[in-house]
């Protein structure tokens, strides 16, 4: 495995435009109506706080989930998914296009008898429910899908493909008085839990319906409202870099730690960690070591957020990065979800010249890392990666990255 492997595959619109319009053509022998795209995330800072009503700072990738569809007779949708090389393939190991069929659902059954899952393509649950979810009844139409949002990642691959879906519905489906777009936002965070079992928070759909380019999004998971906060520096990238390690504690220890943040604001008479301090948590007197750490970490992590907006409104790189180094150690120490593979590219990046800092990014135990770092040593920062960490077993896969715009729909010629 040499270097250039390493590199995680951007595609640019254009390019998946052709791709997506060649899928539809040659499953569906036409062209299609519309093309829209959403976006994957990646999250500066801000972790394990969403569900504890906290803030979070994520930004849009330029990675993006790609739908291209029409309208057709009848009651059935049919959704393709497939494409070259560019793109990740939503089923993994399956070299040809994968067509999926099923009948328009009937979102009051589905409610009334539970949601009729698809049994065997986990991707197309995610399609069907955004369909339930949509504002209006829904016709039967051709759809075909391509991505650039690697699976399992801790991307967000799953929000993106429920974003797509939402946006090319109002294209097939127009709505007569359009949805906010919290609103769209919470119908596909909806699609995931009842349809994929996920209890996720809101930060990833609302920052694919939501960011703007060159900023990241400020969320009050409270209040449910958002705010841009620029950040675009031609000299300052953000490198993901994915372990392509998955270990599989993190499905069990994700309701355990949400339990344990539970018990930890109960302890201290509040509605949710959200609302707590340090003094509150010293003066509670909680017994439990581990409650207590996990609370710690939720509480100074929301504290870490607001002064990185504060960093990022001075464009003070340095503060940025060592809050996020400060994140990390609170993620590895008190939250306990870091693992030794994510510690290991963690510590490589933060001893580099040119980083600003680096941390673990999503839920944890495995997925990927986010590093900032001058443009001008992201080269050398990825090499010193690889050598530091590839081995047989595992490699790292590299993504250089801007704060890119949210959901939108493709037009050719723009």
């Amino acid at each position: 495995v040499t270097m250039e492997d390493c590199l995680g595959r951007t595609a640019s619109l254009e390019e998946l435009h052709h791709e997506v319009e060649s899928l539809f053509l040659r499953e569906f022998g036409c062209k299609p109506d519309s093309v829209v795209y959403a976006p994957g995330r990646v999250n500066i800072i801000g972790e394990h706080t969403d569900y504890n009503d906290g803030f979070v700072l994520p930004m849009a990738l330029p990675l993006v989930t790609m739908m291209a569809g029409k309208r057709i007779e009848g009651n059935v949708v049919n959704v393709v998914t497939g494409g070259k090389d560019v793109t990740t393939r939503l089923t993994p190991g399956s070299p040809k296009d994968i067509c999926v069929s099923f009948p328009v659902p009937d979102p009051k059954q589905e409610r009334r008898e539970g949601a009729q899952r698809i049994p065997d393509v986990e991707w197309a649950n995610y399609v069907k429910g955004v369909l339930v979810n949509y504002k209006r009844l829904c016709g039967a139409f051709n759809a075909a899908i391509v991505s650039t949002v690697p699976l399992g990642g801790g991307l967000s691959s799953s929000a993106a493909l429920e974003v797509a879906t939402y946006t090319l519905l109002e294209q097939l489906f127009p709505i007569d008085h359009p949805v906010t777009p919290v609103e769209k936002a919470l119908a596909c965070q909806e699609a995931e839990h009842v349809y994929a079992n996920v209890p996720c928070g809101i930060m990833d759909q609302f920052v694919s319906v939501m960011a703007t380019e060159n900023h990241l999004l400020c969320i009050d998971c409270e209040s449910m409202r958002v705010t841009q906060v620029p950040f675009q520096n031609p000299h300052v990238v953000v490198l993901i870099t994915n372990s392509n390690v998955r270990h599989n504690l993190g499905s069990s220890e994700y309701p355990v730690r949400r339990q344990q943040c539970e018990a930890a604001s109960k302890a201290m008479g509040k509605r949710s960690l959200r609302l707590c301090t340090l003094e509150d948590l010293e003066a509670a007197g909680i017994e439990d070591e581990t409650i207590k750490r996990r609370a710690h970490h939720v509480i100074s992590e929301n504290a870490r957020v607001q002064q990185a907006i504060e960093s990022l409104k001075t464009t003070d790189y340095y503060r940025l990065g060592a809050l996020m180094n400060e994140s990390h150690a609170s993620l590895r120490e008190d939250f306990a979800v870091s693992c030794p593979e994510i510690d290991l590219l963690v510590d490589i990046a933060q001893r580099q010249p040119g980083v600003y800092g680096s941390r673990i990014t999503g839920g944890g135990f495995g997925g990927c890392t986010v590093t900032l770092v001058k443009r001008s040593h992201v080269d050398d920062l990825m090499k010193a990666i690889y050598d530091g960490y590839a081995s047989p077993e595992r490699r790292p896969t590299f993504y250089v990255c801007n704060a890119s715009g949210g959901a939108a729909v493709f037009n050719t010629g723009t």
